[in-house]
């Protein structure tokens, strides 16, 4: 279910999108997520145009972080609307539907920003990653 939604999302970018998903996370989320990021390799695309969803579910910490071909053309608040989506269906414990939701709408809101090109590469595994 999320790996198809990864895949009709990246349809409409050129964007990279994963997740990343782990049990504990004892530092700052983005903190996390910036370092599973690199640890991963989003942070080797050619457009640099990365963007990770990480969760830590017993933690209940998670994080939406974009890379700089992304961060540089976008608003500092860009993320907002898909954190909010997703924190409300963590909460109603729904998990994998709110990752579908955020993802469908970081694909649509990544479209203005960094289009699907017809040469675009599937630099990324769309597969889930897993941490501790």
């Amino acid at each position: 279910m999320v790996v198809k939604a990864i895949e009709l999302a990246e349809l409409n970018t050129s964007g990279e999108i994963r997740v990343h998903i782990e049990s504990t996370c004892n530092l700052d989320p983005i903190e996390r997520a910036i370092y599973v990021f690199n640890k991963i390799g989003m942070n080797k695309t050619q457009e640099r145009n990365g963007v990770l969803i990480y969760i830590a579910w017993k933690s209940h910490k998670f994080a939406i972080i974009g890379d700089e071909g992304i961060n540089n053309v976008v608003s500092d608040d860009f993320w907002d609307k898909e954190r909010y989506i997703l924190l409300s269906y963590l909460k109603e414990n729904k998990p994998g539907e709110g990752l579908c939701e955020a993802i469908r709408m970081i694909g649509e809101n990544l479209k203005e920003f960094i289009p699907y090109q017809k040469d675009d590469i599937n630099e990324q595994s769309n597969e889930i990653s897993f941490g501790e």
